[in-house]
């Protein structure tokens, strides 16, 4: 398991502007205070059939950081380089930074739509590590956030309780 006090951050952000304005998703996950707990923040904006911005934030354990920062070390994206990964676009950007003890990277390159867009790379190992390290994480949020809306309160019981109490993440 990682040092619980060493600094720890992880952000990524794809978005693009177009026909429906700015639009993107990001997420970030920062250790607070002594480092046995952290925020996760999340936001997804698509003006598409007039949605609305969404913000959502929630307190994960060190458990959960600890789970982070393993499949980030895993992954092994502090070796690698950007330089020859595609540039950003008008289909779109993305952004991976990470601070993960005295290692501090940022990553940014064009929206990837398929692994064939990683194999027709200059750099296909190096874009390879960061396409599987964003769906990895991609997949955790996702999953994190369906999962917190399913949660019910224990305490309550009988007819004060509706159908289905959720508790919700704290809009920011």
């Amino acid at each position: 398991m990682s040092n619980i006090n060493e600094p720890f951050y992880v952000r990524y952000y794809s978005g693009h502007s177009g026909r429906f304005g700015h639009e993107f998703l990001e997420f970030d996950f920062r250790v607070i205070g002594d480092g046995r707990s952290a925020t996760a923040r999340y936001a997804n904006n698509s003006n598409y059939r007039n949605d609305s911005l969404i913000r959502k934030e929630m307190c994960v354990s060190a458990l959960l950081i600890a789970e982070i920062k393993r499949i980030i070390k895993d992954s092994e994206i502090i070796k690698e380089d950007d330089s020859r990964w595609p540039q950003k676009n008008k289909d779109g950007r993305q952004e991976l930074e990470i601070r993960l003890g005295s290692d501090h990277i940022q990553f940014e390159t064009a929206k990837i739509g398929s692994l064939g867009d990683v194999t027709d790379s200059a750099d296909p190992e190096g874009l390879r590590v960061f396409y599987y390290l964003v769906q990895d994480l991609k997949a955790l949020v996702f999953s994190l956030i369906s999962l917190h809306f399913k949660v019910r309160r224990p305490h309550l019981e009988g007819p004060e309780r509706s159908d289905m109490v959720a508790l919700q993440i704290k809009p920011i």
